[in-house]
């Protein structure tokens, strides 16, 4: 299992758009993969419906989690996603 904290620096936060990126590309991959966020809620970074759901918003700080066979590699392309891909 590997975990890395990150800042959302999308000025809107992770509204529709951003969430789509992120699914998707998580999608891909076989590992777990969750937002924890607000002191333990999560999110499945899986689908997009619970990554609205949990209403991040920019400032706001959270636990990306991947756990699975392919977890290294999907917690570097989620957090990419993330930087560089949703900027508004």
């Amino acid at each position: 299992m590997l975990s890395r904290k990150i800042i959302v620096d999308c000025p809107s936060g992770i509204h529709l758009r951003p969430a789509g990126a992120v699914s998707e590309n998580a999608s891909r991959y076989d590992s777990q993969i969750t937002f924890e966020y607000k002191e333990g809620k999560t999110a499945n970074a899986k689908s997009m419906l619970s990554i609205l759901a949990a209403g991040i918003k920019c400032g706001d700080e959270i636990n990306l989690i991947c756990d699975g066979p392919d977890e290294l590699e999907a917690l570097e392309d989620v957090i990419h996603t993330l930087k560089e891909e949703i900027k508004d």
